[in-house]
């Protein structure tokens, strides 16, 4: 007899606003299944780290239910709290002291004490390569190691669920790779349970099994990378425009460039024309064609295999520069919530 187990993270039809009618969330529904790393990925305001602060207990939802590794987090806080790990955006390590007392006072908080706690921060300052400045105040440490260190707290009890909340964000280059392979590690060493929020494409592509993309405060689509990006036909092709065109060219050029075939949803942004077709390399020359015969001028013209990018543009209806530009503008106006 097969046995399903319950979804680690569960939430339905969650709803928050905040002072100034600012809508954070307007019916998220996640559902995370156990030992997978999951991304919620989506631009800044889209309501991401609101939907993580209401499931890690930190807010309430104005209505709508979550449960987290079994507990209902409006009814059983206490016990969601015992079985989560959290990374914030913002370090929570005290700088003033060493990594290994932060990691010693973040065990004795959740019950641990004598030789186990000893065996359990030696384990994790290794893990993390951060012996050698154990006992450095944390002041002193690089982004990296403090994102480091950040992540080890929050393993300090063995949580069933670990939430990471942007947790590259303000990284250099390496620093993020590395991060990235930790947490590749997490999920497969020690089978964890990851809820991983983003706005990186390529953090959310390479870390997930599955995703749930956010846009202004909703999930508008879920799957793995994989998948989603299967759904797009062919080749995405994008044409960068020596100017930009009025209303009345925008809605003659997408009639036309949609009417050539094997050509898919055509969207005109600005200076830039994106299309989907059934084969890009084909593709190319008629659009110039059609395009030079409408006496618009282009500046450069590439094509590509489907991204996030592409999945994003095509369930959201813009694309995701544009919605990071719209959410900094909302977070600005929202006085920070997300």
């Amino acid at each position: 007899m097969s046995s399903t187990r319950a979804p680690a993270v569960e939430a339905r039809q969650l709803i928050k606003t905040y002072s100034g009618d600012v809508t954070a969330l307007s019916g998220m529904d996640i559902t995370v299944e156990q030992g997978t790393v999951f991304g919620l990925l989506g631009p800044n305001g889209a309501g991401k780290s609101t939907t993580v602060k209401i499931l890690t207990t930190l807010a309430r939802p104005d209505s709508g239910t979550a449960t987290v590794a079994g507990h209902d987090v409006l009814r059983h806080p206490d016990r969601v709290r015992r079985a989560i790990g959290v990374v914030a955006q913002n370090s929570g390590a005290d700088p003033v002291a060493t990594g290994r007392e932060n990691l010693r006072l973040q065990g004795r908080l959740y019950g641990l004490k004598g030789a186990g706690l000893d065996r359990r921060v030696d384990e994790l300052l290794e893990r993390f390569s951060l012996a050698d400045a154990a006992r450095r105040p944390v002041k002193g440490y690089s982004g990296g190691m403090r994102r480091r260190l950040d992540v080890a707290l929050g393993l300090v009890h063995r949580p069933e669920v670990l939430f990471l909340d942007e947790p590259t964000t303000g990284l250099d280059p390496e620093a993020r790779t590395a991060m990235w392979d930790e947490i590749a590690r997490l999920a497969g060493d020690e089978g964890l349970t990851i809820l991983l929020t983003t706005h990186y494409l390529e953090e959310a592509d390479r870390l997930a099994e599955r995703i749930a993309i956010v846009d202004r405060g909703r999930v508008v689509v879920e799957g793995s990378p994989d998948e989603l990006k299967g759904e797009l036909r062919g080749d995405a092709v994008h044409v960068e425009l020596s100017e930009a065109v009025g209303e009345a060219g925008r809605t003659l050029l997408e009639g036309t460039l949609g009417g050539l075939p094997g050509v898919h949803q055509v969207l005109l942004d600005g200076r830039r024309i994106s299309v989907r077709a059934d084969d890009g390399g084909a593709a190319v020359p008629a659009l110039l064609g059609a395009l030079e015969r409408a006496g618009v001028k282009v500046a450069s013209a590439t094509v590509a295999r489907p991204s996030l990018d592409d999945v994003y543009l095509r369930y959201a209806g813009r694309r995701y520069s544009e919605a990071e530009a719209e959410g900094a503008d909302s977070f600005v106006l929202a006085g920070g919530a997300r």
